[in-house]
Parts: structure tokens; sequence; C-alpha cells
């Protein structure tokens, strides 16, 4: 496996943990979208693609997002969470469950390494120009509006009606 391309997208704000967006392309042949570049405490690291995890509701089983208080759908209360206030950390990490992932470390590796590769050149390269379909064109002219008639013709039966007369 290689991967043959990555497109980089970086994030505004300066204060934010998440710095940037990321493409992968493996072997011309497949794409992996939603690559999270993000700012951890012992630096950059790349996150895979996940989706928020959800729980059913006891009453009406909708699925709502984990820790929720209430259902969305029923109103009903949710059941607290059995958890420690030392595991917080641990229980925000695994309410997200990553789509597609390496299963080895050394291809982990291997898509860090290209991802922020691809991120130092983009972060270098600077703010890009506007491509030539996002500058607003100059202003045309409007042309003229087509003449509006004054009253639209009315119908001779509705005139008889408005004016009260009963038409047999």
């Amino acid at each position: 496996m290689e991967i043959t391309d990555v497109k980089v997208v970086l994030k505004e704000g300066v204060d934010k943990k998440l710095k940037a967006y990321a493409t992968i392309t493996l072997d011309n042949c497949f794409v992996v979208r939603n690559v999270k570049i993000i700012q951890g405490t012992k630096g950059l690291f790349v996150a895979m693609p996940s989706r928020k995890l959800r729980e059913a509701c006891p009453k009406c089983n909708h699925k709502n997002p984990m820790r929720s208080r209430h259902c969305n759908q029923c109103g009903s209360a949710m059941p607290p969470p059995r958890q420690e206030p030392q595991v917080q950390d641990k229980v925000r990490q695994s309410e997200h469950r990553d789509i597609a992932h390496p299963i080895t470390l050394e291809c982990r590796t291997y898509i860090q390494k290209k991802v922020l590769e691809a991120y130092e050149k983009e972060e270098k390269s600077g703010p890009r120009p506007l491509a030539k379909q996002d500058v607003p064109a100059e202003k045309k002219p409007l042309s003229p509006a087509p003449p509006v008639s004054p009253t639209p013709p009315v119908d001779k039966a509705r005139k008889i009606e408005e004016e009260g007369d009963i038409r047999l």
C-alpha cells in the first residue's frame, strides 16, 4: 500500500486544537476523508475519521448521543453513566469510534508521517489566493425590467360578482 496523494485544508483560528483536515488517497484507487490533524500535549498527531456513538433510550429505544440526560424522542430521563470521575477522560475518548483506521503500528506511523509532511508543507506555503471563480465579478448593470401593465385584465363575470349582482 502506498499513499499516492495527500490534500490538507488548514482550519482558521489559532487557539484551536484541530489544526487541519486531510484527505488521503491510497494506491490511486481508495480515498479516506476527514483525517484530522490535532495539536496534542505531546505535539501534532493524526486522528482517523470517526463517528459519535449512540445509546438507546430504555423507554422508546430511540438512539441518542452518549451521555444525554433526556431522550430526544420521548423526553424521558436517560440513566446516568456508571463511571467514576477519574475515568472521565477515557469516557470521552470512548464516545467516538473510528470509521477507518490502520491495524498495525507500522501503517499508522506511515500515514502519520505522510499527512504531517503535507500539513507542514501547506502551513509553510501560507494562505492561498482566491481561485478565479471565488473572486466576486464586477456588478453588471441590470437589464431594464419589462413594462408592467397598470391593471390586469378583468373577467366580466368576475366584475358582475364583485358588484353584488347575482349571476344566473
